[in-house]
């Protein structure tokens, strides 16, 4: 087991095997990642560290949507947007 960065350590996979225990309790405070070979293999992480990681995700993407629909508003015109009763109708002509 090698930590290389503030917060980040370096497990073999046999490593692994024989102290799970010891590096789950090592996972609360840093990124595990782990490899095989001198090959990273996968990135251990605490669970609230990857919620906390979701919900970051989640919110860019949210911004990078709304971003994108702000700067097609500004380039489109009443004609590109459909109506809600066409659309309606046009699901219902394709249901029968």
């Amino acid at each position: 087991m090698h930590t290389f960065e503030e917060k980040t350590t370096w497990v073999g996979i046999s490593e692994l095997r024989t102290k799970m225990k010891e590096i789950l309790k090592q996972a609360k405070e840093n990124r595990i990642f782990i490899g095989k070979r001198n090959r990273l293999i996968a990135v251990l992480l605490d669970i609230e560290q990857y919620r906390k990681m979701e919900r970051i995700l989640e919110e860019l993407e949210d911004f990078a949507l709304g971003y994108l629909a702000f700067q097609r508003e500004k380039t489109s015109r009443k004609s590109d947007y459909l109506d809600m009763e066409k659309v309606e109708k046009m699901i219902d002509d394709m249901e029968d």
